[in-house]
């Protein structure tokens, strides 16, 4: 039975969370942004029906179905930090009752998935961490290397000025982006959730990420996992798609650091493979889920 509940934190904002599914095994999905919303994870119903895998997602601070504050205001400050959104991760999974359970983070929520996964791992059955490595320079040097590989120098030029002007609504600009985005972000945007308006917080993702994927300047350039990867002990899926804007080296250097982890590349699949080749990836995340289960990882 799908369930739908508010949940009330401690500091009186509400949360929506949903559940899909029934069966022994826990699955808690922290959706990307940051700003973006629960809704990314809908196919995951039909992708682990009959599973025994009961779906859990949920709308983080400032996302859709969930409370918004104004970010602006300096009382709301305290809440854009990664601190802020690990701790609310770990009062959601208290409030949800979850223990002994697998967490998937999808891009900003693989990175949250990886400070809990060090910080709360005795909580964890498996991590799976969906599109995203542990920092932003590689990132960064990967995401300038595809629009480079794409565009002209020329365009690439053009693209640097229209930045550089804060000129993000030129036509020209936005084709490219648009580009950009339908080969690395969603190859196949006929399997993602529609809306007639934005559902993504741009408050929260300008101040974070930047005006696009494809511009990395906001504050989480700082961040920087590298060091304590090693922390992450319980099995560990690295899921990844094969035109990803995160680099499969990184991945691959992930994968050697963590000594029980498991990698995979869905085919045909961008920085949203789970919607892009969902047949491929519910593959390998049920494969994961029963190998931990059945002690093979």
């Amino acid at each position: 039975m799908d369930q739908t509940k508010i949940v009330t934190l401690e500091n009186g904002y509400h949360l929506f969370t949903r559940k899909v599914n029934e069966g022994p095994v826990k699955l808690l999905c922290v959706h990307g942004g940051p700003g973006d919303n629960h809704e990314d994870f809908e196919n995951f119903k039909m992708g682990l029906a009959g599973k025994g895998v009961e779906v859990y997602s949920y709308d983080q601070l400032g996302s859709y179905w969930s409370d918004q504050p104004d970010f602006s205001k300096p009382e709301n400050q305290k809440f854009l930090n990664v601190e802020y959104y690990l701790e609310e991760l770990e009062e959601v999974r208290q409030k949800l009752g979850l223990d002994n359970f697998y967490l998937l983070g999808h891009s900003w929520g693989g990175l949250l998935a990886q400070e809990y996964a060090a910080k709360y791992g005795e909580h964890l059955k498996g991590v799976i961490i969906e599109s995203m490595i542990d920092n932003l320079d590689e990132y960064t040097e990967n995401i300038n290397r595809e629009r480079e590989e794409m565009f002209s120098p020329a365009e690439v030029d053009y693209m640097h000025e229209c930045e550089a002007e804060d000129n993000y609504e030129d036509a020209m600009y936005q084709e490219m982006v648009k580009k950009l985005y339908s080969v690395y972000l969603i190859r196949h945007p006929e399997n993602s959730p529609h809306h007639l308006v934005s559902t993504t917080n741009t408050q929260i993702y300008n101040y974070f990420q930047g005006n696009n994927e494809f511009m990395m300047v906001g504050k989480l350039t700082e961040w920087d996992f590298r060091d304590r990867l090693k922390e992450i002990t319980v099995p560990t899926l690295l899921t990844v798609g094969e035109f990803d804007t995160m680099p499969l080296d990184a991945v691959r250097r992930m994968h050697k650091t963590l000594k029980n982890s498991r990698m995979v590349v869905t085919p045909d699949g961008g920085h949203c493979h789970h919607l892009d080749n969902p047949k491929a990836f519910f593959t390998s995340l049920y494969k994961f889920i029963d190998d931990v289960e059945n002690g093979k990882m």
